[in-house]
């Protein structure tokens, strides 16, 4: 925790039980209870597809979480959607929503349309949202190579 706020960084849910806005204040609220801390920020596990959890809600309903957000106090929404063309901007109630991400792993993005190169490009005049699963990077050279010059090309900021 210490690391984390001395680098500026902020958690965020990564919200699995996405029934209910019931369900997404216990999960808000037990991540808060255990970093000590309010959670600015969210993203939905999953895209709406298969069920990857006991808890898990496959359907992928961003105008839920957007309206959820706005009740909640949250600032920011980190959408699962697969195309980084799509741009990001402040919706009713002020929430910052990013629909889409780009998705580091290969399999999760079009790899001829959204190289790291693209990526690099982009994000000289935007924001993108990089999405990451750390167990795959560090499985995969390719990956983590790719990654490591991400990291150190790219200006990371914190989101107001």
């Amino acid at each position: 925790m210490k690391l984390l706020e001395e680098g500026g960084h902020e958690i965020g849910l990564h919200l699995e039980d996405s029934r209910s806005l019931a369900s997404f204040t216990r999960e808000k609220a037990l991540l808060e209870q255990h970093v000590g801390k309010r959670v600015q920020s969210f993203s939905k596990h999953g895209s709406g597809g298969a069920r990857y959890g006991y808890h898990h809600f496959a359907p992928y309903e961003p105008q839920r979480y957007l309206e959820w957000a706005r009740e909640t106090g949250i600032r920011v929404f980190l959408g699962n959607l697969e195309d980084p063309t799509l741009p990001s901007g402040s919706c009713p109630g002020g929430v910052l929503n990013f629909p889409s991400a780009f998705w580091l792993e290969p399999h999760w993005r079009d790899t001829t349309a959204f190289t790291v190169d693209w990526l690099m490009t982009q994000a000289q005049s935007r924001d993108i949202v990089l999405l990451v699963h750390p167990e795959n990077v560090l499985e995969s050279p390719e990956l983590s190579a790719a990654f490591t010059r991400l990291i150190g090309g790219l200006e990371t900021r914190i989101l107001s």
